[in-house]
C-alpha cells in the first residue's frame, strides 16, 4: 500500500515538474511559430517576388529564426511560471499588509529600475545623441554625448516610476482612467508647443521604447493583482491602464528636459 502511494506520488511529480512544463513549452513553440508565420510570409514574398535574389548568409537567418522561435516560447513560459505570478502576489502581500508607501515606492522602484536598463531606450538615447551632436546642439566629445545620452534614460525611467505611481494611487482611489488619458495627452499637445522642435521626435519615441519586455507583464501584473485584492475593484476595469501611463509620460518628460537642456 505505501509503495503504491509512493509510486502514484512520483508519478504526480513527474507530471508537475516535467511532462505538464513540456507539453506547455511544446504549445507555445507552435504559438510562437504561429504569431512569426505572417512576418515570415511578407518577407519571403518581398525577397523573391519583389527584390527576386535569394537571402543573403540563408543558413544564419534559418539558425536565427530557430533561436527566435525557441526565444519567444521561452519567454512566454517565463511570463506564466515567474513574472506574472511575482506580480500579483506582491501587489496582494501589499495590500493585504496595508502598506501605501511601500506600495508606491515598489512602484515607482520597478518603474525605473527596468526602463533605465531598456536595451530599446539605450539605443534611442546613443542615436539621439550621435544626431544632437551632428546638428551641433552638444558638444561632439565622447563626455557629452555620453552625458545627454544618460540624462535622457534617467528622464525617460524617472518618468516611468512616476507613471506607475500614478497608475497605482488611480488603482487605489477608483478614478476613472479615460480623464487621465484625456490630460496626460493635452498636456503632451501642450509641451509639444513650447518645446524645441529637436527633442519632439525623440520625446515621441521614447515613449514607445518604455513598454519593454519585462516592465509591461510585471505592470500588468502588479495592476492586475492590486485591483484583485482591493474590495470594490474591478480587475478588468481598474487593473489595467498602468501601461498607457508608461507610454504617455515619458513624452512630457522628455521634452521638458529638451526645455531645460536646448533654452
Amino acid at each position: 500500500m505505501a509503495s503504491a502511494k509512493k509510486q502514484m506520488a512520483e508519478k504526480s511529480e513527474l507530471l508537475t515538474y516535467v511532462v505538464n512544463p513540456l507539453r506547455r513549452f511544446g504549445l507555445n513553440i507552435l504559438g510562437a511559430c504561429r504569431d512569426l508565420f505572417p512576418i515570415i510570409l511578407v518577407i519571403l514574398i518581398f525577397q523573391l517576388a519583389v527584390v527576386r535574389q535569394p537571402f543573403p548568409d540563408f543558413l544564419d537567418v534559418f539558425v536565427g529564426l530557430i533561436f527566435l522561435i525557441l526565444g519567444l516560447a521561452l519567454f512566454v513560459v517565463g511570463l506564466e511560471i515567474g513574472l506574472f505570478p511575482v506580480g500579483e502576489a506582491m501587489a496582494e502581500a501589499f495590500a493585504r499588509k496595508g502598506s501605501l508607501f511601500w506600495l508606491l515606492l515598489f512602484g515607482f522602484g520597478l518603474g525605473f529600475s527596468t526602463t533605465i536598463a531598456e536595451p530599446a531606450l539605450m539605443a534611442v538615447a546613443k542615436e539621439a545623441s550621435v544626431v544632437a551632436s551632428n546638428g551641433k546642439l552638444i558638444d561632439s566629445d565622447p563626455a557629452s554625448m555620453r552625458s545627454y545620452a544618460l540624462g535622457l534614460r534617467i528622464t525617460v525611467a524617472f518618468s516611468v516610476g512616476i507613471a506607475i505611481l500614478v497608475g497605482l494611487i488611480r488603482i487605489l482611489k477608483g478614478w476613472p482612467v479615460q480623464y487621465l488619458i484625456i490630460g496626460g495627452y493635452t498636456a503632451v499637445m501642450i509641451m509639444t508647443g513650447f518645446a524645441p522642435k529637436e527633442i519632439v521626435g525623440v520625446a515621441y519615441d521614447s515613449g514607445g521604447v518604455t513598454t519593454s519586455t519585462v516592465t509591461v507583464p510585471l505592470v500588468a501584473a502588479l495592476g492586475v493583482g492590486l485591483a484583485s485584492t482591493i474590495r470594490g475593484r474591478n480587475p478588468l476595469v481598474d487593473g489595467f491602464g498602468l501601461i498607457a501611463f508608461a507610454s504617455l509620460l515619458p513624452m512630457v518628460f522628455v521634452m521638458g528636459y529638451g526645455l531645460i537642456l536646448f533654452r
